[in-house]
């Protein structure tokens, strides 16, 4: 049996990472407005500090001054918000380790905003350089850093900050995972990025969790890196199971076909095509040789046949000789005939009409036979002309034509492979003549 194979195709990587026209950037929990960030930062810290850490106070002249910035900002007033920052930052030796680590989280809002990655990078990193800053905004910051360098796809400094945060906050959350993930992923170094998102997931099913549709989407895709099939196996069943989508239905069965499981294979294929998943003119094949190859040619047959007239899968010799032998199989050699001869016509070489002459001898269609067996002959190139010899002395025999028929079985004899065939025939035919004639001899007499 022919192992049915297709690469893989993998699907687009969701990767954590900044989204177009958003103008803020994103913690580990989400994106947020402009506003809503400054306002959180600036109330939040200047209540709350972590007991952990010896926070200086943000003093008011210098909040205001934050504040008025902001505002700008919001009313689209971007040079002069930045000509505010800039009058804070000429006394920046006058301000405390977190009202510098506030002014840089302002300039590197705002630089976002305006989509200059690289200044916003060079601000945050300031952000970052301070001491004795809160460690929300370390976290926060950090994140944003590691995010924008994967953006910037700078994936060794992705990793240097997630390695910060991770030893900030005790462990990588499950976003952060997932991003130091895509960046081992696009450093090609595979197995340290499944250990990441494998992390991920085993911890989401360990909470009754599902896990999200890009997370097993990158895991699959780093199991096939890896050559890992039966974890692509596996994974594209959960794909399967609680992300039902076309692509995910066709690289199970693909899959399927890689361990040789045809019997899974053929039944993950039909129910991909009952869904309507089954599209593509490269899928319609497979299931069709699929059906074939696990002895069912007619639904083979009916399903290609369909697609053709479709418009799906075009006519050529390649395509026509396998639906042909597929309703053959069937044992529907009515409906074999026609697409023969679609076949034969497009062909140079007569193997095509020598099957063809066969066919016409199946349904006792004998002139039929005979011309197309000469066609194949005129045409040349055949694998078996001996069988053409043969075809065209059985239809000359069963058209009492046995002088040709006679003649056309002493030319196969030559072939080694039908001499035997032949020969036996000969004798048949040269006996049936003479009974023939002797008939004829006294119908003659008769009269």
């Amino acid at each position: 049996m022919k192992k049915i194979t297709n690469k893989i195709v993998h699907s687009t990587l969701v990767l954590v990472m900044l989204v177009p026209g958003m103008t803020i950037i994103p913690n580990e929990q989400g994106l947020f407005s402009f506003s809503v960030a400054i306002q959180s930062a600036i109330a939040a810290e200047k209540t709350t500090q972590r007991k952990t850490r010896k926070t200086p106070a943000m003093r008011e002249r210098v909040y205001s001054q934050l504040a008025r910035a902001q505002k700008l900002a919001d009313e689209g007033k971007v040079a002069e918000g930045l000509q505010v920052l800039d009058r804070v930052k000429s006394r920046i030796e006058q301000i405390n380790s977190y009202e510098k680590a506030m002014l840089w989280n302002f300039y590197g809002f705002i630089y976002y905003g305006q989509n200059d990655a690289a200044s916003a990078v060079a601000s945050f990193e300031k952000v970052v350089e301070q001491t004795n800053i809160p460690e929300s905004l370390e976290l926060s910051t950090l994140f944003s850093l590691a995010q924008l360098q994967m953006a910037a796809e700078n994936y060794q400094e992705t990793i240097k900050y997630l390695d910060r945060w991770a030893a900030i906050k005790g462990e990588l959350s499950d976003n952060a995972l997932v991003l130091k993930a895509n960046a081992y992923y696009a450093m090609k170094n595979y197995p340290l990025a499944e250990e990441s998102i494998s992390k991920v997931v085993n911890d989401s099913f360990a909470k009754n969790k599902l896990p999200k549709e890009n997370w097993l989407v990158l895991k699959r895709a780093l199991h096939y890196e890896l050559k890992q099939t039966e974890q692509v196996t596996r994974v594209s069943e959960l794909l399967v199971k609680h992300y039902s989508k076309a692509s995910y239905w066709i690289d199970l069965a693909n899959m399927y076909g890689e361990t040789e499981q045809t019997d899974k294979q053929l039944s993950v294929m039909e129910a991909a095509y009952q869904q309507g998943f089954v599209t593509k003119k490269i899928d319609i094949q497979t299931l069709s040789q699929l059906y074939f190859e696990n002895g069912a040619p007619y639904k083979s047959a009916k399903l290609l046949s369909k697609s053709i007239d479709d418009g799906i899968v075009l006519e050529n010799v390649k395509i026509l000789n396998y639906l042909a032998q597929a309703w053959l199989s069937a044992k529907e050699t009515e409906k074999a005939v026609p697409v023969l001869i679609r076949a034969a016509n497009l062909s140079k070489s007569g193997n095509l009409d020598a099957r063809l002459a066969e066919a016409y001898v199946e349904l006792e269609q004998w002139k039929s036979a005979i011309a197309s067996a000469r066609t194949a002959q005129q045409k040349g190139s055949l694998d078996l002309p001996g069988n053409v010899d043969v075809i065209l002395g059985i239809a000359h025999f069963n058209l009492k034509q046995f002088d040709q028929s006679i003649a056309s079985f002493e030319q196969a004899t030559s072939k080694k492979s039908q001499k035997r065939m032949a020969e036996q025939w000969i004798r048949y035919a040269e006996k049936e003549k003479e009974k023939h004639e002797l008939l004829a001899e006294f119908d003659i007499a008769g009269h």
